[in-house]
């Protein structure tokens, strides 16, 4: 099987994978690029109202072949808004 590598990056941090994971295929890899934001997102999710997260793979010759972005933007739309909803 072969060994896909997970990088990731969370705006701040950049974190490079030396172990990698064996899969199946690409399809098992994106799956697992997927599966791993939301661990990324739960620990620096307080950190500001615009971030992007993302997950590289790369080949087992360590080639980037995929890209897994989940962004995360606040915007405050309006005063009213807030006092309207109570």
């Amino acid at each position: 099987m072969p060994r896909y590598f997970f990088d990731t990056h969370d705006g701040t941090r950049f974190t490079r994978d030396d172990k990698g994971k064996e899969l199946k295929d690409l399809e098992a890899a994106k799956a697992e690029a997927k599966k791993a934001l939301p661990d990324i997102v739960k620990d620096e999710v307080s950190d500001g109202d615009r971030r992007a997260f993302v997950v590289i793979v790369k080949d087992e010759a360590v080639r980037p072949i995929l890209r897994v972005t989940l962004s995360l933007n606040v915007e405050t739309l309006s005063q009213g808004s807030t006092e309207a909803a109570r």
